[in-house]
């Protein structure tokens, strides 16, 4: 039996195989009128034809949990009783096919308020243009020359943003996904927070580790008192700001250290799964990719917390994501843009392993 495709239990919910799909957005939802922020018919094309093509489980892509928290005004929303309704025919077709249904809930923070990524690479868009508005952050530091400079948030402003995080959870059960993750990545909100590099507060939400970390930690709290016992909960983590990794760069950031002691934070309160990414959070970080370059930070994480963790990056062909799961370096892959370039893969990878591939009855010609 591939390990790649032994099932997975995590609280109630067994996911089928080790081959999951990253959050990518889409950037294709109405931005403005009474669908805003509503999944369309390409989310449930784009989703479907990868849960028909064999996933363990699928993460929609970051949904905002307010409109000035989605990374740009084409972004998911899961504010109002309209996205919620609309989310209830992805999630049952995605059932139907024996994918579980996940959602990653989302504030983008100072990197929020920005066009498509196919027009002009994603540009800042300024308050009233293009259905823009003004960003905020943990501080009034800009991500780049680009970005405006974020409104430094309120301790009332923070305490909002924790309810509807929680608000956010409580639609999703109804909408009926099965995992919810909370982005705490590449350089977004929860991530501004963590970090030394974006977080410049002096009171209690910044400074020492216990305070930068303080706002995650609330978030996770609030969402799991509204999330069912009985589902799994994921966190999205950037492993590293690929700052104080580099020594000769001399700017302090987050540290595979710094994640490390988090993660025994996030399992103590319930996180089931942390998902391992890494960057984002600095413009100008020097970052290696190479296949595989992320899994180390994840499988640090499992060898010295116990938590389970999902791998990510640059993981493109079976026999490597067989290792990865074989070899006790995470407990599922996630895969991003070789799902977008091959959505079957992971039937093409359980033929290669000699595992049983789940094809569709429909296309039991094949």
């Amino acid at each position: 039996m591939s390990a790649l495709f032994e099932p997975l239990t995590l609280r109630s919910v067994t996911v089928p195989n080790r081959v999951w799909m990253a959050p990518m957005c889409q950037y294709s939802a109405a931005p403005e009128g009474p669908d805003q922020g509503a999944p369309t018919d390409w989310h449930l094309a784009h989703l479907g034809a990868r849960a028909s093509g064999g996933l363990g489980l699928a993460l929609v892509e970051a949904t905002g949990i307010t409109p000035e928290g989605r990374i740009s005004p084409y972004d998911l929303g899961l504010w109002n009783d309209r996205q919620q309704e609309a989310f209830t025919r992805v999630t049952r077709f995605l059932a139907e096919q024996g994918t579980v249904p996940g959602i990653q809930l989302a504030h983008a923070g100072r990197k929020a308020s920005t066009e498509r990524t196919w027009v002009e690479r994603g540009a800042p868009l300024a308050p009233g243009e293009n259905h823009g508005w003004q960003p905020v952050g943990p501080s009034a530091l800009s991500f780049d020359e680009r970005h405006s400079t974020p409104t430094e948030l309120s301790r009332d402003e923070i305490a909002t943003l924790v309810r509807q995080f929680a608000d956010s959870a409580r639609r999703a059960h109804a909408a009926g996904f099965q995992v919810v993750e909370i982005h705490g990545a590449h350089g977004y909100l929860i991530n501004e927070f963590l970090s030394p590099f974006t977080n410049r507060r002096t009171d209690e939400y910044g400074g020492t580790f216990e305070g930068r970390t303080r706002f995650a930690l609330e978030v996770v709290d609030a969402v799991r008192a509204v999330w069912p016992e009985e589902l799994p909960l994921f966190f999205r983590v950037s492993a590293t700001d690929w700052l104080s990794e580099n020594t000769e760069d001399g700017r302090e950031g987050w540290t595979g250290e710094d994640t490390v002691r988090l993660a025994k934070e996030l399992l103590a309160r319930g996180v089931d799964l942390l998902d391992t990414s890494t960057g984002g959070n600095a413009p100008d970080a020097r970052i290696e990719a190479v296949p595989g370059y992320q899994v180390p930070f994840a499988e640090r994480v499992r060898q010295e917390t116990g938590l389970p963790v999902g791998a990510v990056g640059l993981i493109t062909e079976p026999r490597q994501a067989e290792e990865i799961i074989a070899s006790g370096q995470a407990d599922a892959v996630l895969l991003g843009r070789e799902l977008l370039r091959r959505p079957y893969w992971a039937n093409e990878a359980a033929v290669e392993l000699g595992a049983e591939p789940r094809r569709p009855v429909q296309y039991h010609r094949a």
